[in-house]
């Protein structure tokens, strides 16, 4: 019996290490094909797949990751551990907890405080990406669908609104601004209230509120009228939700006000941005597979959030007589695909394909490729021509495609690598001109003041601040810095933590991380890589930290 028992310790252990090394080497080598392919797209545009360097470096590189991973899982719960048995002499955690009372306003408050003083040296805000074509579909009555019309309503509605009361357009602009400011500062509270009932670490939770009051990625997009902003706090509700269903099954179903929250938040994601409806229709699937215990409540939750979208963007669309009708958001792949092959191999169009790819890509259009940003190409393409015959012109980017398949490759890949290439400097606007500047040697963030806006700094220093930070490439070049301000970066420290909760079989803790990745496919397919496409990276970090913590890792014990 003895001999048996210890014949089944050891097998148990080798499964249980096999396992871990598994998930660590497909992990590394995941990661180790990033970093190759990466830096050839980087440095030479281009990925030639018969170097032969390249398939030497990835085993190699690929070991090292893997034994670097496990060694930091077991780092990790070290950590925690540690951590766990000196928490309750640790003074800092001992004063945090004390502030019980005012811990939701007290919250609140902080975070709006440390973004006043750069809305002031920025006054009257980002006003930037799109921000004057949402204005002006208001200002002229002239709308289409190429943006949200929830967001160009509420954008532009505010603006018009106030300028018609002040005669200023700053004031509406700034109007804007502390209106999601301080819907930022309910949907941050929201969060680190939420991981304070979870009983997660004080000290966790102290960082988190330091960091979402001052990392300037953060303060950035919170002071930027993008709809980014929105959306991106409409799919941080959506999270919360997604850990409590995970880790409080029953409870979740039991509670009016979580199912209500799924559901708005739900709607106001897929209202905001169009990948976000499309990430969501793909996630309800998987999420009743999930949920088979309860998929006719869900059925009934998820349905009513896509119906509420579909009414809402339906009325408003009718009401307003938008326009719609345009393909080549959902064809930037295709167009750059098609355009970089007429740049490098135009041999691989016969006289008749090419005479079909000038019918919606012009000479002059096919001359502006660019191969990290499609839209110099994309404005052009011919919607008219695309919408009367749409099999002739996908019959020829087939055709072209099978002839050049490499090609297509790094075609996709210049337009997407940055958001899974770590050793980044995002760049893709260099030599732009816009309002009031021309990008140079970084295009991280756009800085500007569209018109009619004008900036007006109060605090001129702290202004200049945020200048360097959003287009000058010093802070990504500064080492593990370069690392927080980066797209890629981010993502990889995502599936790091998905990795230790998947080996250790956290599965309830895993749900969030569903439509985070199916999000992050659509921004793949998109027309570049900015950080705004993926700011949910920022803004759910302290969210995903915590999910590896004490408080939500005992969640299933302590129900």
């Amino acid at each position: 019996m003895r001999i048996d028992e210890s014949r089944k310790q050891k097998i148990v252990s080798f499964l249980r290490d096999f396992r871990a090394w598994t998930i660590a080497g497909v992990f590394s080598l995941l990661f180790s094909a990033a970093l190759l392919f990466g830096a050839r797209l980087d440095s030479v545009e281009n990925v030639d797949v018969r170097d032969f360097r390249l398939w030497a470096f990835w085993p190699v590189l690929t070991l090292l990751f893997a034994v670097l991973t496990r060694l930091l899982w077991l780092c990790l719960d070290r950590l925690r551990e540690r951590n766990r048995e000196g928490e309750a002499k640790n003074k800092i955690t001992y004063v945090f907890e004390k502030g019980d009372r005012f811990a939701v306003p007290g919250t609140f408050f902080f975070l709006f405080l440390c973004w006043l003083p750069v809305f002031l040296a920025v006054y009257p805000g980002f006003f930037v990406y799109d921000a004057q074509d949402e204005y002006v579909q208001v200002a002229t009555r002239v709308f289409s669908t190429h943006h949200p019309l929830v967001h160009v309503l509420l954008l532009g509605g505010i603006i018009c609104g106030v300028h018609k009361l002040t005669g200023s357009y700053n004031l509406g602009i700034a109007c804007y601004m502390i209106f999601q400011m301080l819907l930022a500062a309910g949907g941050f509270t929201f969060l680190l209230s939420y991981l304070r009932r979870k009983k997660v670490s004080p000290v966790l939770r102290l960082v988190s509120l330091l960091y979402l009051g001052l990392f300037p990625t953060v303060v950035m997009f919170t002071l930027c009228s993008a709809k980014d902003a929105l959306f991106t706090l409409a799919l941080l509700l959506l999270l919360i939700c997604l850990l409590e269903m995970g880790t409080q099954e029953k409870a979740f179903y039991a509670s009016g006000g979580w199912q209500i929250l799924f559901v708005l938040s739900g709607m106001a994601m897929m209202l905001l941005r169009n990948n976000g409806f499309y990430a969501f229709l793909v996630m309800i699937p998987i999420l009743l597979f999930l949920q088979r215990k309860h998929w006719r409540r869900l059925l009934v939750l998820t349905a009513c959030a896509v119906a509420g979208c579909l009414l809402i963007n339906g009325g408003l669309k009718a009401a307003l007589q938008a326009q719609s009708g345009e393909y080549q958001e959902l064809l930037t792949v295709p167009i750059q695909q098609l355009a970089r092959t007429y740049k490098y191999a135009p041999e691989a169009f016969s006289p008749e394909d090419e005479e079909i790819l000038h019918e919606i890509l012009s000479e002059e259009a096919l001359r502006l490729y660019t191969p990290r940003l499609s839209d110099p190409v994309k404005y052009r393409f011919d919607n008219g021509n695309f919408a009367e015959d749409k099999a002739r012109y996908v019959g020829l980017w087939l055709r072209v495609g099978m002839k050049k398949p490499l090609i297509y490759l790094n075609a996709w890949w210049m337009t997407s690598y940055g958001f899974w290439y770590p050793d980044m400097v995002i760049n893709v606007y260099g030599g732009n001109s816009v309002f009031t500047f021309t990008y140079r040697d970084n295009s991280y963030f756009g800085y500007e003041v569209e018109e009619p806006g004008v900036r007006e700094s109060k605090i001129p220093w702290l202004d200049e601040v945020y200048r360097r930070l959003s287009l000058e490439v010093w802070k990504e070049k500064v080492p593990v810095v370069a690392w927080l301000f980066s797209p890629g970066a981010m993502f990889w420290l995502y599936a790091f933590l998905f990795t230790k909760l998947l080996n250790n079989r956290r599965y309830e803790i895993l749900y969030p991380y569903l439509p985070v990745f199916l999000l992050w496919l659509t921004v793949l397919l998109g027309p570049t890589y900015l950080p705004r496409y993926v700011l949910f990276f920022w803004y759910a970090l302290p969210l995903f930290l915590a999910m590896n913590d004490d408080g939500i890792l005992s969640e299933r014990i302590r129900c």
